[in-house]
């Protein structure tokens, strides 16, 4: 009898552990469906109690969700660190499939009576900020340079004299060149850099950190007048620079906010497309950027790619505004 007993309650004991346990995984699956991204009808998690242990089957497609799980946490991680930490320089960068793959739906009406990029001049702030500046509408002003002096004096020579021995870019994107930083796209040869009949084209973007550096560029241009009163530009330059027939590939920025982008010399080219998701709504936009012109443009949230079309050298500067 006492053996009988024994094993009764042993018996009882195991049942009441896997229970227990059976109990607490439950909890730790109504806390992952919280989470968002999964839910019981994505992730299947069957727990069973077989000689006191618990056995936990994952079904193999699911696998991939979990890797995408991963993914997004380390992208959701990242993104936090970098806006943190945004005057250090990038050190990773994270590719271009997985910032499409967690992009949220956009709202197609950025762009769905779209069909070409309109051209303004003597705009009135009040009108831009009701039409273009937070709608993602895209649009070029023509007028807004008037009084800088960045048309004159910006040119590759100025700015390799004021980047001479300083490493002051927060990023660098060396495109389809051998660059592998400022301090290499300045040190390349002379006939280069003037375009020569001959040598190798280039093309490349910085963004700028440099207080000091910052202070000089903004002695030669101003903030554009049609931006609303209550917008502030960012305090980050972002100039991009280079040869004809080179430029950006279509792509999708993650940045905070809208921005604009003046031509200061040359003309560049500019090929729009809407949203994934708003592909058989909405329409394919160009537009040439040309000399003294700012396009305003959420790169957000349109796709884009440039591509410089005058036989002179590019240069453009611009800046996100809230």
């Amino acid at each position: 009898m006492t053996g009988i007993t024994r094993q009764a309650d042993s018996s009882s004991l195991t049942r009441r552990s896997t229970e227990s346990v059976q109990k607490d995984l439950r909890s730790i699956l109504a806390k992952i469906e919280k989470l968002g991204p999964f839910t019981r009808s994505l992730m299947l998690l069957r727990a069973s109690s077989r000689h006191g242990l618990i056995r936990i089957r994952i079904r193999t497609r699911h696998l991939w969700i979990l890797a995408l799980l991963l993914l997004w946490i380390i992208g959701q991680t990242t993104k936090k660190f970098f806006a943190t930490y945004r005057y250090d320089k990038c050190l990773v960068e994270l590719p271009a499939v997985t910032q499409k793959i967690f992009r949220p739906a956009e709202d197609c009406s950025i762009c769905r009576d779209v069909h070409r990029v309109e051209k303004l001049s003597n705009v009135d702030p009040t009108y831009f900020e009701e039409r273009y500046a937070y709608s993602g509408r895209p649009v070029v002003v023509t007028d807004a340079m008037v009084n800088w002096t960045a048309p004159k004096m910006f040119t590759y020579s100025f700015f390799k004299s004021l980047y001479d021995g300083e490493q002051a870019n927060c990023q660098f994107f060396p495109y389809k060149t051998e660059f592998r930083n400022l301090q290499d796209v300045f040190n390349m040869s002379d006939s280069r850099s003037l375009l020569e009949s001959g040598t190798k084209p280039w093309y490349v973007g910085w963004s700028n950190c440099d207080s000091k550096i910052g202070t000089i560029l903004r002695q030669h241009y101003q903030r554009p007048y049609f931006l609303p009163p209550t917008a502030e530009s960012e305090k980050t330059d972002w100039i991009f620079m280079g040869s004809h027939g080179y430029g950006a590939p279509m792509h999708v920025d993650d940045v905070e906010h809208p921005s604009w982008q003046a031509q200061i010399k040359g003309e560049k080219l500019w090929i729009l497309e809407p949203p994934r998701e708003c592909y058989y709504t909405c329409n394919r936009l160009e537009v040439v950027v040309r000399t003294g012109e700012i396009i305003v443009l959420d790169t957000n949230r349109w796709y884009h790619q440039t591509r410089i079309v005058s036989e002179d050298m590019s240069i453009t500067i611009g800046a996100e505004y809230d």
